[in-house]
């Protein structure tokens, strides 16, 4: 029988693999009957996931993954620059096994570039900067760049093209080329400029509107709007007010 936190680390995984869609819902006995054990231990594992801001609950809705607005995913990168560019400004130069362990990285993101499968290729490039945390030597940073990570990983469900992600992976690698050239400062400053440019790789033009789709089914329909009006207001005659209001009432016969 799987624990909570087990639990809740394959949601994550899953989350990453672009396998759940941001605001999917999340049912309890469901969960329960796919990983063969209680409810209780599915709701712990749930809850843990609230704490760390990556799903809700509602009495209507139940539990749910979050949706994440602009203003969140600006704010899971900005965290994620503070942490990561952090990291490398007081790190010493990695030894040959964390340089291994990256290059290792870089080939297997390479391989899912050129491949099909979106969600393998969004897990791995999200899992980078977890990797590199660990190779820093930080494990606990490492765990909250894995839930912040999470965050943008929900940001880039729709909106992340292969173009855009390879862009990214060309970025990792300059990165890693800085940390093998023991180049502290040249990793940090490339580090900083990938972060940077979240919104050019995740151009979020839905998010400007949240009614805009709503906006458009409700606007008027050439011709028919000012046909209804003129049907309407047949055989009334306008009737002056003191304010200078016009009102309509209905001409006597």
């Amino acid at each position: 029988m799987p624990s909570a936190l087990q639990i809740s680390d394959r949601l994550l995984d899953a989350i990453l693999a672009k396998k759940l869609e941001p605001g999917s819902r999340l049912g309890e006995q469901q969960l329960a009957e796919l990983f063969g054990c209680s409810r209780t231990i599915v709701r712990e594992a749930l809850v843990r996931l609230e704490t760390r801001g990556l799903i809700s609950v509602s009495a209507r809705r139940g539990w749910y993954l979050l949706e994440p607005t602009e203003r969140q995913a600006g704010e899971a990168f900005e965290a994620r620059l503070v942490i990561e560019t952090g990291l490398l400004r007081g790190a010493r130069p990695l030894g040959e096994a964390e340089l291994r362990l990256l290059r290792g990285h870089l080939r297997r993101q390479s391989k899912a570039i050129k491949g099909s499968d979106v969600g393998l290729r969004s897990f791995i490039l999200g899992d980078f900067h977890v990797c590199l945390a660990r190779c820093l030597g930080n494990g606990l940073l490492a765990q909250t760049l894995r839930d912040l990570t999470v965050r943008t990983a929900l940001t880039a469900a729709h909106h992340q093209t292969q173009g855009e992600a390879t862009r990214s992976f060309d970025e990792h690698a300059r990165i890693v080329a800085a940390l093998e050239a023991q180049d502290m400062s040249l990793a940090e400053k490339r580090m900083g400029a990938h972060l940077r440019t979240w919104k050019e790789k995740l151009p979020l033009t839905s998010g400007s509107d949240p009614l805009a789709t709503l906006r458009q089914a409700l606007s008027p329909i050439d011709g028919v709007e000012q046909d209804l009006h003129t049907r309407r207001n047949k055989g009334k005659r306008p009737i002056r007010r003191p304010a200078g209001r016009l009102r309509f009432s209905k001409e006597k016969s």
